[in-house]
């Protein structure tokens, strides 16, 4: 399945929990504004003008009570969902074929090349191979040296090889800084 098939279908799921939970804070809305009315119906019928005045006041205050708790509950379904679409984009990346992570652990072990001449390259378990194939291969990198296994879902992480210096060129990196600087182009598109 395509990343933008994956997007599509989040974005589709997204779409309906958010019309969902429309229609359920709309229907909390007109219950708690009910309740609101009738509680100032009874006040202006004992009281005086100043009853009258006071139950404005009680409108306006309940009207914005169930507003602040329906905007806060829309936006903590929001969250939830764009954290959903953070993760399946994610895996989706991790589940590319082997020949896009050849690709890219090469691409950025010669980008890694730039600040880290000689240094110990860290992948996760599923690209090991590939990166022993790539750095046997490949004689520009040979002052790189395959280093353990580490948790990421992709890419690579290089240390110096006297440790003063890291780069983490790891998927999730990217992947956080696209997030960062897109995130209300993806809410937008989402949620509208």
């Amino acid at each position: 399945m395509g990343l933008d098939a994956v997007l599509e279908e989040i974005r589709q799921r997204a779409q309906q929990e958010v019309n969902r939970v429309r229609s359920e804070s709309q229907q909390e809305t007109t219950r708690v504004l009910s309740a609101a009315q009738e509680r100032g119906g009874k006040i202006k019928q004992a009281a005086s003008e100043e009853a009258d005045r006071q139950s404005g006041y009680i409108l306006s205050q309940e009207s914005s009570a169930a507003n602040l708790l329906v905007k806060r509950e829309l936006l903590n379904t929001q969250k939830e969902l764009l954290d959903q679409v953070y993760q399946k984009a994610l895996a989706s990346i991790a589940d590319l074929p082997e020949s896009f992570h050849r690709d890219a652990i090469t691409r950025l072990l010669i980008e890694a090349k730039k600040e880290i001449h000689e240094g110990i390259v860290h992948v996760n378990a599923r690209d090991r191979t590939l990166l022993e194939q790539i750095l046997a291969e490949r004689t520009e990198l040979k002052a790189f040296s395959a280093g353990r296994d580490v948790d990421i879902e992709g890419g690579v992480t290089v240390e110096s090889k006297d440790g003063t210096l890291q780069l983490d060129l790891s998927y999730r990196t990217f992947l956080d800084m696209i997030w960062e600087s897109g995130l209300k182009d993806a809410s937008d598109l989402l949620f509208g």
